[in-house]
C-alpha cells in the first residue's frame, strides 16, 4: 500500500470505482432503467437544459378522384418540445477516520461499502421518478384501484393502454410490488407456460414475466397493492454518464478525518402526453 496522499487516493478512486458506480446504478434502479433516456443536448453540470422533441402528424386530407384531388393543402410542420433540467444531485457519502481507510477500500476491493453506497443514490433517483407517476385523472381515468392483481386486472390494463393509442415502437412494462406479484405468480393464466406465460429480459438483476403484453417485474420498492404500468415516453431522465467521486480533509472544521462522496446530477419529467402513457394501480 504505497499511495497515502489526498490527491493520488482520489485519483485511483475516481479511475477504479466510478465506472464499477454507474455499471451498478444503472443495473439496479428498475425504473430509471426502463424510461426514456434519449435527449438532444449535453449535461456537463448540474442545472444544464436538454431538450426532446415530437412532429405533430399533420391533419391530413379525404380527396375524391375527379372532383377535388387534383391540389391538396399543405400544413405547417409543428413540433413539441419539452425542456428537462439535470437540476437533481443524488448524493451518498462517508466519513473516515484516516486516508489509510480509504486506500484499504482500493486495495481490498470493498465491495460492501461500495453496495452501500450505491444502493443510497439509486434509492434517491427511484424515489424522485417515482415521484413524478401522474397519471390522468380524466375519462377513462388511469388510476385503478384493485386489491388484487388478477388476470382479469392485467387485461383491463391492457384495454385502457391500447384505447388510449400506446405506440408498439418499444416495449410496455409493469413494475408491481411484492404483494401484487404474488397475485400474478398465483393466476394459473399469469403464470403457466401451459397458457402461454414466458420469461423474458432481465434488468437489474429481475427476470421480466411478459404477460398480456406488458414485460411484468417485481419492484421491492414499492408498498403493498402498488403497480406500475407504462410505455417508456411516459417519462424522460437524463443524466451525466459518470457518477463524480470527490474526498476531502475535514481539518478545515477542526475535525480529523475524511469526507468521500459520490453524486450524479441528474433530471426528470413527464414525457409529451406523458399522464396518459402510464397506469397506476393501488389498493385504496
Amino acid at each position: 500500500m504505497s499511495v497515502t496522499t489526498l490527491a493520488e487516493v482520489q485519483g485511483q478512486i475516481q479511475q477504479f470505482w466510478s465506472p464499477m458506480f454507474t455499471k451498478e446504478l444503472r443495473a439496479a434502479q428498475l425504473l430509471g432503467a426502463l424510461v426514456n433516456k434519449d435527449y438532444k443536448g449535453a449535461i456537463k453540470k448540474g442545472g444544464d437544459t436538454v431538450t426532446v422533441s415530437q412532429v405533430n402528424a399533420p391533419n391530413g386530407q379525404l380527396l375524391t378522384v375527379g372532383t377535388d384531388a387534383d391540389s391538396f393543402s399543405p400544413e405547417a410542420l409543428s413540433m413539441t418540445e419539452i425542456e428537462i433540467k439535470a437540476d437533481k444531485r443524488a448524493v451518498a457519502s462517508y466519513e473516515f477516520e484516516d486516508l489509510v481507510s480509504i486506500q484499504s477500500l482500493i486495495d481490498e476491493g470493498n465491495s460492501e461499502v461500495m453496495d452501500s453506497l450505491v444502493y443510497a443514490m439509486n434509492n434517491q433517483i427511484n424515489e424522485y421518478l417515482y415521484s413524478l407517476v401522474s397519471p390522468s385523472a380524466a375519462t377513462p381515468d388511469h388510476e385503478i384501484v384493485s386489491t388484487d392483481m388478477n388476470a382479469n386486472q392485467v387485461s383491463d390494463i391492457r384495454k385502457l393502454a391500447g384505447q388510449a393509442k400506446w405506440l408498439k415502437n418499444k416495449p410496455w412494462y409493469g413494475l408491481i410490488d411484492p404483494s401484487y406479484y404474488k397475485d400474478v405468480l398465483d393466476d394459473t393464466t399469469l403464470s403457466s407456460t401451459e397458457y402461454g406465460a414466458t420469461d423474458s429480459p432481465v434488468i437489474g438483476g429481475e427476470v421480466a414475466l411478459k404477460r398480456f403484453g406488458f414485460y411484468l417485474f417485481e419492484d421491492n420498492s414499492r408498498s403493498e397493492d402498488y403497480g406500475l404500468f407504462f410505455h417508456p415516453d411516459f417519462l424522460h431522465l437524463v443524466q451525466q454518464t459518470e457518477v463524480q467521486v470527490k474526498i476531502s480533509d475535514l481539518h478545515s472544521q477542526n475535525k480529523f478525518g475524511y469526507n468521500m462522496s459520490v453524486d450524479l446530477v441528474f433530471g426528470a419529467k413527464l414525457g409529451i402526453a406523458g399522464n396518459v402513457k402510464h397506469i397506476r394501480v393501488q389498493g385504496s
